[in-house]
């Protein structure tokens, strides 16, 4: 049985020890996929893992490559039946600030950190950092034999827009207490089958516990293949004790309540 070591991605060197994806176009240090609902990405892009480097977004894709975003046009999309106060709370990042800090969870207790990482440090790990202040850390590794074998990330729903709009499809999801999220779940190719995967996010189940919130939700895509997903598949998360709170062929929605 190797040695399993969990350590929080709070500065560059624990940033350095997120693994590779098991499909090389894609890369864990450079995605934001989940951050930016509308122009988001999981792609390879090395540029990004330049602490000094000018990164500018990723272009705005089609409605083929996301089935939550609004159609295009020239007038900003509206929903016209949500209050404003709603709809900052599940986008923050209306003003296309990635990195401003989250919204707060009134229901979590009061943690006090230094100011989040902002500047000399690739973008990414500027994204995972920017809660610091009002959440804590959005990632771990899990380290076998002290190689990293497997990441996750997760954090407040506010912190993902793309997950907020998913849940807007959904009106028999509870609308509060909002639940934390689980956005990413993955394993390196050479080390899966060892359950390392159920470990991990067992140990952030229990740690989001501990930071307040009442549940957690992750995303199955079941519309891509395992390697170009990014929060596996229905049967990992039944076996860690979430049930199926939307049965979607395509996105379905697992829901655990916390202890």
């Amino acid at each position: 049985m190797a040695e399993i070591t969990i350590v929080d991605v709070a500065d560059q060197g624990t940033f350095d020890l997120i693994p590779p994806c098991a499909d090389d176009r894609f890369d864990h240090r450079t995605c934001d996929y989940w951050e930016d609902a509308d122009r988001g990405s999981k792609v390879h892009r090395p540029a990004w893992l330049d602490a000094g480097g000018s990164v500018q977004p990723a272009p705005r894709p089609s409605a083929a490559d996301n089935p939550f975003a609004p159609p295009q046009t020239d007038e900003p999309a509206a929903n016209p039946f949500a209050p404003a106060a709603r709809q900052a709370a599940v986008d923050p990042f209306a003003a296309d600030d990635l990195f401003a800090p989250p919204v707060a969870n009134p229901f979590a207790p009061v943690q006090r950190r230094e100011r989040p990482m902002r500047t000399g440090v690739p973008r990414k790990l500027a994204l995972l950092d920017r809660g610091r202040g009002v959440f804590g850390s959005y990632a771990k590794v899990l380290l076998a034999d002290g190689e990293p074998a497997a990441y996750c990330q997760f954090g407040p729903l506010s912190a993902y827009p793309r997950a907020g709009r998913l849940r807007e499809l959904y009106a028999q999801l509870p609308e509060a207490p909002l639940p934390a999220v689980i956005t990413c779940i993955s394993t390196t190719a050479a080390a899966r089958r060892h359950g390392y995967a159920r470990l991990l996010i067992d140990h952030v189940c229990d740690d989001l516990a501990e930071r307040g919130f009442a549940a957690v939700e992750a995303y199955p895509d079941m519309t891509r293949s395992e390697d170009e997903t990014s929060a596996g598949r229905p049967g990992l998360w039944h076996e860690l004790g979430f049930a199926t709170a939307v049965d979607d062929e395509r996105f379905p929605v697992m829901r655990r309540e916390l202890a």
